[in-house]
């Protein structure tokens, strides 16, 4: 019989997860021009980037570290902002795709709700939820754009080797001592506070938007299925309102070495390979359990880790 709650332990460690990122926010207050190290890449690279892109942005395993260190690996240098823009809105157009039924059932169920004021209506209840959720991002978001810089700390090779293996950990420890007993129809308005204050600890780089929040729901007792599911559903305002933030910065600083050809090719190939994740992650936790992920997780940040000791990044 445990001693301890799976939900008080998942709010302390999540609470000192975050306290150790604000704890390092300081150190990157001070801003400095941004260095543009782009470069220019062909139809073969942004393939190879796309399905790197499409398979890592919705399993638990981080996009953002892997579409940073995948090019340092290969030799390619930094795809650029414009690039990694306009290849996230296959990820976005996949995820929207993918939920298009769910996403057409919430609305014209939420709206119908709202116009009989049935204010305990599921449909209403989910979307106010997955709502609810989005705003913690949003608030941390803007402070992490005023105090964060793209030299800052927080965004080192260093960082997203802590961060993959710490986040493997959380996986880890939520697979061990999550209850695992509560479906869809039983998620609760705090079900989805908890998970959108995990959600925000994704901006930093090798976290996983999906990772922390599967974790999230795991160690607050949902089904592997649900957890992933409502994360995935939850982090569709927060995909398209990211995508939206970084193709205005790309409008704004013009579209310098983003060639057409390579970007159609990278988003068409990320827009497939996004779905078919999504497609077989829910598919994969119905029947197993997330320690594949966790391993890799550890593996990957270690390795970087070494990188980053041997002077490699």
């Amino acid at each position: 019989m445990r001693k301890f709650s799976p939900k008080l332990l998942s709010l302390s460690l999540f609470a000192g997860f975050g306290f150790l990122a604000c704890f390092m926010l300081p150190s990157a207050s001070a801003r400095s021009p941004a260095v543009d190290h782009s470069t220019t890449m062909n139809w073969f690279q942004a393939v190879i980037l796309g399905i790197v892109q499409g398979i890592t942005e919705f399993l638990p395993i981080s996009s953002s570290a892997h579409l940073k260190v995948v090019p340092v690996v290969l030799g390619w240098g930094d795809p650029g902002v414009a690039f990694t823009a306009v290849m996230h809105l296959g990820s976005i157009a996949a995820i929207i795709w993918y939920f298009r039924q769910d996403l057409a059932q919430l609305t014209q169920g939420t709206l119908q709700a709202l116009q009989n004021r049935d204010y305990y209506n599921s449909d209403l209840r989910l979307t106010a939820g997955i709502l609810l959720g989005t705003l913690p991002i949003l608030v941390f978001g803007v402070l992490w754009k005023l105090f964060v810089t793209d030299d800052s700390p927080l965004r080192s090779m260093t960082t997203i080797a802590v961060t993959s293996i710490v986040i493997g950990l959380l996986l880890g420890i939520a697979e061990w001592v999550g209850k695992r007993d509560r479906a869809e129809k039983e998620l609760k308005p705090l079900d989805a506070i908890v998970m959108g204050l995990a959600q925000a600890l994704a901006l930093i780089p090798g976290t996983s938007r999906s990772g922390i929040t599967i974790t999230a729901g795991l160690f607050w007792g949902l089904e592997r299925p649900t957890a992933a599911r409502f994360a995935l559903l939850m982090g569709i305002p927060t995909i398209v309102l990211a995508g939206l933030v970084e193709l205005a910065e790309v409008f704004d600083s013009g579209w310098d070495n983003a060639e057409i050809f390579p970007l159609l090719m990278g988003t068409l190939t990320t827009f497939i390979v996004s779905y078919l994740s999504v497609v077989g992650l829910i598919a994969y936790l119905q029947r197993q359990n997330t320690w594949v992920f966790v391993w890799y997780r550890i593996i990957f940040g270690g390795l970087i880790m070494l990188g980053v000791i041997f002077n490699q990044f």
